[in-house]
């Protein structure tokens, strides 16, 4: 006999389910569930079973998350469209976090319905707040995106945005994880909404989203994202490095404080969504735009071109060169992305996201590196053609080898280290043209 069968708690359990608790539950309904999904709030669900292939590379992450995970329930919830494309920007944030609120408080409703009829699920969120002990890594539970396009609710635009085939761009999204199996599951819907209109790309502040379809990850990260992480962590570094008050207001103005205090206070304000609000997709979103194309593009598009507002770019990066180009009235600000890696994965995982294409221009070059020490890794980077490739160990031949300890390089990264520095303490050394490293840098300002 266990300790525990004497306990008042053991036995009234016991009373009430005398069927073995390890009985597995039976399949849920599939019209049960989504109905119930509905009357919570949700506009529109789906449903993917653990297995599916569209979201094989983040299994493993989803049954970390919640290893009895059977099954993926993705929903949408609605945003106000004249809202989000409000050149206000107030107007739109408030519109983001409140719809943000929404689907974490529907999901965390339906979990609690189907707890009740014990069936086990978990909501993770549907932004922020994120896992920050891993960043600059993956800190997401779950890729809502891919969930949602596997569960039949739209499909990526060339802005990186599902869209749904009803609602547009105009809906946040939300995941459940049940581990429950339900009678009928979704597929992807047969046709891609987006009209490749490219009205983001002409509305985006950034280029980051090229006329080929090329998004460029760091230019939107570091304007959009200024008041999160890593702009966060550069703004915090500028407080730091300021010899007084007055230095500090050279680096950053009071309206730039009084934002960041806002962000701080009310959630993070995005500086951009210009690409949200300029997308004309979807049943419900479509008719204005194909009624008057032109009206449609003053009315829409042009009020975010116009708008006079502060760009912040990385010094030397594709963006800062466009928006010189593109948009001369809006202020450009030089600052940090503040990432940086805190491992050699971290680092090899993040040059496609922070890689320059024009900066590349006329390189076609293989660069092999080796770290040693406390992260052992061999890698190739491969840069021709404007693109980028990262492989595993070392591939073809190579024009450049790198060899550095894993600390050291981190370390100059960061800029805490100097090159000629590591040089000289052959904790970096180099085996080909010193020219070609210096190249391969300026693919990555951060």
């Amino acid at each position: 006999m266990s300790k525990f069968d004497n306990h008042q708690t053991v036995k009234k359990f016991r009373e009430q389910n005398p069927l073995d608790n390890s009985t597995p539950v039976s399949p849920l309904d599939a019209d049960w569930l989504r109905r119930l999904c509905l009357e919570m709030g949700a506009d529109d669900v789906g449903f993917v079973e653990i297995d599916r292939q569209e979201i094989a590379d983040q299994r493993q992450d989803i049954l970390v998350a919640f290893p009895p995970t059977k099954t993926l329930v993705s929903f949408v919830c609605r945003m106000n469209r004249e809202n989000v494309r409000s050149p206000a920007r107030s107007v739109a944030n408030v519109e983001f976090h409140t719809t943000g609120d929404e689907v974490n408080q529907i999901g965390r409703e339906i979990v609690a319905t189907l707890e009740q009829k014990g069936i086990r699920a978990l909501n993770p969120a549907m932004g922020f707040p994120m896992e920050m002990d891993r960043f600059p890594g993956k800190i997401w539970v779950v890729s809502h995106k891919p969930v949602a396009v596997a569960a039949g609710l739209g499909h990526m635009g060339i802005h990186r945005n599902v869209i749904h085939p009803k609602f547009g761009n105009f809906i946040l999204l939300g995941t459940i994880l049940i581990d429950a199996e339900v009678t009928a599951y979704n597929r992807p819907i047969d046709y891609n909404p987006c009209l490749e209109c490219k009205l983001c790309v002409v509305a985006c502040p950034v280029g980051a989203i090229g006329m080929d379809g090329h998004f460029n990850f760091s230019a939107c990260y570091t304007h959009n994202y200024r008041e999160f992480m890593g702009g966060f962590t550069d703004w915090v570094e500028d407080i730091a490095e300021s010899k007084n008050a007055r230095d500090y207001r050279q680096k950053v103005n009071d309206s730039e404080s009084a934002s960041m205090w806002q962000s701080l206070s009310f959630k993070p304000n995005y500086k951009a969504a210009y690409c949200v609000a300029a997308c004309p997709a979807g049943e419900d979103v479509i008719g204005q735009f194909l009624r008057n194309k032109k009206e449609f593009v003053q009315e829409v598009v042009k009020p975010l071109q116009d708008k006079e507002e502060t760009i912040y770019v990385v010094p030397g990066s594709d963006a800062e060169a466009f928006v010189e180009r593109r948009f001369p009235h809006k202020k450009v600000k030089q600052v940090s992305n503040g990432i940086h890696p805190n491992s050699i994965r971290g680092f090899l995982f993040g040059l496609p996201l922070l890689f320059q294409r024009n900066q590349s221009k006329g390189l076609d070059v293989t660069y092999h590196f080796t770290f040693t020490g406390a992260e052992e890794c061999q890698a190739t980077v491969i840069i021709k053609n404007k693109t980028i490739q990262v492989l595993d160990n070392h591939v073809g031949t190579a024009n450049i080898h790198v060899t550095a300890d894993t600390e050291t390089w981190l370390r100059f990264l960061a800029k805490e280290k100097n090159i000629v520095w590591a040089l000289v303490q052959r904790k970096i050394r180099i085996k080909g043209s010193l020219q070609l490293l210096q190249a391969f840098g300026k693919c990555f300002p951060s």
